[in-house]
């Protein structure tokens, strides 16, 4: 069943594909425009890049939020989806494909912002772009699960897009602080083995709570 409901998310995204490249093309504007703001000299940016790649990374999934469960919970198409299927299964579909279309692109995207923001200067730091996609391979699922929490929690209200950001931005601090530390301390030469370790573990956790969690919000919220 859940093979089916993701089947069928994928064909809704491709019909709403403007929808998906906002968040990506936001990422791309923030992270390319860093440069202009404050320094071209790339020592400067090989400092800044992984605070600035991450924020902007989470904003991106903040903003593709919407995309979860507002339209199918507006035209009704959410309620058949419950009946037909547990929560549960109807969350990790929606997780799953909301992560194949937002969050797997950003980490397609990090080696090139990577070498814009300087991250491989000099010829010794060229694992550091693998550093980055790997903190963001663990990060951004972790962002995924807790958002559908947040928008199962916040789908009847009103302006649920600023109640999402007052609940889910203090859990997304965590996930930001250690993704962004572990690309730093690569560009140091220092172990980075801790950060991502602490990354999986928020990654599991979240696998384990975040789709039961949500699942059971949206009945809550349809019913």
């Amino acid at each position: 069943m859940i093979s089916t409901l993701l089947k069928r998310e994928l064909k809704v995204a491709r019909r709403n594909w403007i929808g998906l490249a906002i968040p990506l093309l936001f990422f791309i504007i923030v992270v390319s425009l860093f440069p202009f703001a404050v320094s071209p000299e790339a020592p400067m940016l090989q400092k800044l890049a992984p605070g600035v790649i991450w924020v902007a990374a989470l904003l991106s999934m903040l903003l593709s939020l919407e995309q979860f469960y507002r339209s199918d919970f507006q035209d009704g198409s959410l309620e058949q989806l419950l009946l037909m299927s547990s929560p549960t299964s109807v969350a990790i579909s929606k997780i799953f494909a909301h992560w194949l279309l937002t969050g797997l692109p950003l980490v397609i995207l990090s080696p090139l912002l990577g070498l814009l923001m300087q991250i491989n200067y000099g010829f010794e730091h060229i694992n550091h772009t693998w550093v980055l996609m790997l903190s963001l391979m663990l990060g951004t699922p972790t962002l995924c699960l807790l958002g559908a929490v947040g928008m199962s929690l916040t789908l009847a209200a009103n302006r649920n897009g600023l109640l999402v950001s007052i609940l889910i931005i203090p859990l997304y601090v965590p996930v930001l602080i250690f993704g962004a530390s572990t690309v730093t301390a690569s560009l140091e030469s220092l172990r980075y083995n801790g950060e991502l370790a602490i990354l999986g573990a928020f990654l599991m956790i979240a696998i384990v709570f975040a789709p039961f969690a949500s699942g059971r919000a949206l009945k809550i919220s349809v019913g």
